[in-house]
């Protein structure tokens, strides 16, 4: 029987290998046209995208609910994750319960490897601890009902096939045809979000997909191999420019590492108001949304990819 440490051990050589190997296709496959899409958004005049915003009308930015927002500090500055249980009841609950506790408190990044993620949570610092709550049920995907709207902006294969990519919220994700809601018994359709930059997602021991407990990652870059392998729960959608500067390396593989840490994470409800950074985010079903959208179109008329289009923020005025 594996133990927990041989189990995660494994699971980290695994999926840095299937990662590699995505990488390579990736870099193999890539055309003339993905090329332009993935630089598409440093191009646009910065002017352009500033006047979209100037003149959004306020009710075009939300407020993001202090229930569901994390606040991670870092010496790096603060680190604000929208969490959506929509997607994931579960592991948002968890990270809530966890972070009521302290439990996340001065707890480091042991784990951070550049162009991929920082992966934290971990008491023990090693990659082999967890809380004392219980393990929790995977939640790869979410069933998708017609009102939950999503912003389209394209295309791509996934392991269901072709499917549509946007934004729900502040969230990258890929989902099926609406229309084939008809066909099922509960009227939705299967849906998940996508790892790109700024993604929280949830890590977990070995090979048992229902074993995530308190460890999860912040995504530094896009990673698609994760997608519908990990649980995603939350979003970045303050302090990203802060991601990459966690200090990369791995507990007991790097002699002289010492990791960074958490120094503190807090659910914004149970912070005096004063105390947390009121982020608001563009509306993804908004006509300021849309008009941004049109500033990042490529010369053939199509979106860039999903996981290279941010959805504005800034702080409430």
């Amino acid at each position: 029987m594996m133990t927990r440490l041989t189990a995660t051990l494994f699971t980290t050589s695994l999926l840095f290998s299937t990662a590699c190997a995505q990488e390579v296709k990736t870099e193999s496959a890539t055309t003339q046209a993905e090329t332009t899409a993935a630089n598409a958004v440093a191009a646009v005049p910065a002017e352009d995208k500033a006047s979209v915003f100037a003149g959004a009308n306020e009710a075009d930015w939300r407020d993001i609910d202090p229930e569901n927002t994390l606040q991670i500090t870092t010496d790096y500055g603060t680190f604000v994750v929208e969490m959506v249980p929509e997607f994931a009841p579960l592991h948002v609950e968890q990270i809530k319960t966890l972070a009521r506790q302290k439990f996340y408190d001065d707890i480091t990044f042991h784990r951070v490897i550049d162009g991929f993620m920082n992966q934290t949570g971990d008491p023990r610092g090693d990659g082999t601890g967890s809380s004392s709550l219980p393990d929790i049920k995977a939640e790869f995907t979410f069933r998708r009902a017609p009102e939950m709207a999503i912003a389209l902006v394209g295309q791509e294969m996934s392991r269901a096939g072709e499917v549509g990519t946007g934004f729900y919220k502040s969230f990258p994700v890929a989902t099926k045809p609406a229309s084939q809601a008809i066909l099922t018994k509960d009227g939705k359709v299967d849906a998940w979000g996508l790892h790109c930059s700024g993604t929280t997602s949830m890590a977990r021991g070995g090979h048992d997909v229902n074993s995530a407990n308190s460890q999860f990652f912040l995504m530094r870059s896009e990673y698609p191999s994760l997608n519908q392998q990990y649980t995603i729960w939350g979003m970045t959608v303050w302090g990203n420019e802060g991601l990459t500067k966690i200090k990369v390396g791995t507990r007991g593989e790097v002699e002289g590492f010492v990791p960074d840490k958490m120094i503190t994470v807090r659910v914004s409800a149970d912070l005096p108001k004063a105390e947390r950074i009121p982020v608001q985010v563009l509306k993804t079903d908004s006509r300021s949304f849309d008009k941004y959208l049109n500033t990042l179109k490529l010369e053939n008329g199509t979106y860039p990819k999903v996981c290279d289009i941010k959805v504005p923020t800034r702080l409430k005025p």
